[in-house]
């Protein structure tokens, strides 16, 4: 069942994002970019100030280099999270460059890889993801210019896209700039998790603060979604 992802730049909001019905709670710094990371002392404070057991996550950066990149990603995984997850830009979104950071971070963590929709990423990179020992990816956008998910790929390609994530056995995620009103559609898709942060934000401004309003109504939405489902499971058993 798909899930609410919201990306929190503090332990103030992250209690927030959880308080009014976020899943998981993703540490990032929307002042350094569509991936920016926070500083790893941000995120181990975020990592702490939540009840243990909820699932979090923190970005490290996205790069073309694996060796900054991977020593990123191993800094983060030292501060607790569940998940890390990296950017991987045009030159890193290659079998041959995803084959060379898994072997870089093999074994020291659970990561993600962050493919963005738009550069033209090539979306059958899963089995390769799957092969370097990633746990999971999602696709989002680099441009945080109004430009959302669903208008770069099509219904058709993101269900392929989580349809190989699944066969694999990887998480998949969905975001980009996307808003309340996508929710239905693309969680008909079944990824695992939806990602917001300027859809959930005051005035729409990522970089301001989160509404716990339009977070609630984002959590709303999902669990109808998830329950109609488990209704229709039920009646059909």
């Amino acid at each position: 069942m798909t899930r609410l992802l919201v990306s929190v730049v503090d332990s103030a909001e992250a209690r927030l994002a959880l308080a009014h019905g976020a899943d998981l709670i993703d540490a990032k710094d929307p002042d350094a970019g569509a991936l920016g990371a926070l500083p790893l002392a941000s995120i181990r404070s975020i990592h702490a100030s939540l009840p243990e057991g909820i699932v979090t996550s923190a970005v490290a950066g996205d790069d073309d280099d694996v060796e900054r990149l991977a020593r990123s990603a191993l800094s983060v995984a030292t501060t607790g999270v569940t998940f890390v997850k990296l950017g991987l830009g045009r030159a890193m979104a290659r079998p041959a460059g995803v084959a060379a950071l898994g072997r870089r971070l093999a074994g020291q963590g659970r990561f993600i890889a962050v493919l963005f929709a738009d550069e033209n990423p090539p979306l059958t990179l899963v089995a390769a993801l799957h092969e370097a020992g990633f746990v999971g990816a999602m696709l989002d956008t680099s441009q945080k210019r109004g430009i959302r998910l669903p208008d770069l790929l099509t219904m058709d390609q993101l269900g392929s896209f989580v349809a190989d994530c699944r066969q694999l056995g990887l998480m998949s995620g969905l975001a980009g700039s996307l808003r309340i009103e996508d929710i239905d559609r693309l969680a008909a898709l079944n990824p695992d998790y939806l990602g917001f942060r300027g859809g959930l934000c005051l005035a729409g401004d990522r970089r301001g603060q989160l509404d716990p309003l339009a977070i609630g109504s984002a959590a709303y939405r999902l669990q109808a979604i998830r329950q109609s489902r488990q209704v229709d499971g039920e009646q059909a058993a």
